[in-house]
């Protein structure tokens, strides 16, 4: 599945989770339910994925992980705060490098509209 393609579908089924639930949640419900709706589309993804940091010669393994994996190329981190800060946009450009993976979505589901509070991160490196 191409990229687009696939942040799109991803999307939709975030806005799905996010309609039937509302705000106000932890992180861990909106996590669990969106694991289930892209399994059930038929979506390779992995939960709590562990990133070891690569340091030279030292493999770091200190409890980093990708809240969401899809399809081994899309990193979903999922927040419920007021407002993203650069700490938050940080982490998940972070991650894309660090798994050298292509393509992050962080979605805020503390928020009236989910849409209004995705962003989308592209690994440049």
């Amino acid at each position: 599945m191409e990229i687009n393609e696939l942040t799109y579908k991803v999307i939709g089924l975030a806005i799905e989770v996010h309609k039937e639930l509302g705000p106000g949640l932890l992180e861990s419900a909106y996590q669990e339910c969106l694991f289930y709706e892209l399994k059930n589309a038929g979506l390779k993804v992995e939960k709590e994925k562990a990133l070891p940091v690569i340091y030279k010669d030292i493999k770091l393994d200190h409890g980093y992980r990708i809240d969401l994996l899809i399809e081994n190329k899309l990193v979903i981190e999922i927040k419920t705060v007021e407002n993203f800060t650069d700490v938050h946009f940080a982490q998940i450009l972070t991650y894309l490098k660090l798994g050298n993976h292509p393509i992050g979505l962080l979605m805020n589901f503390h928020s009236k509209i989910l849409k209004n509070n995705i962003k989308r991160f592209i690994n440049n490196t």
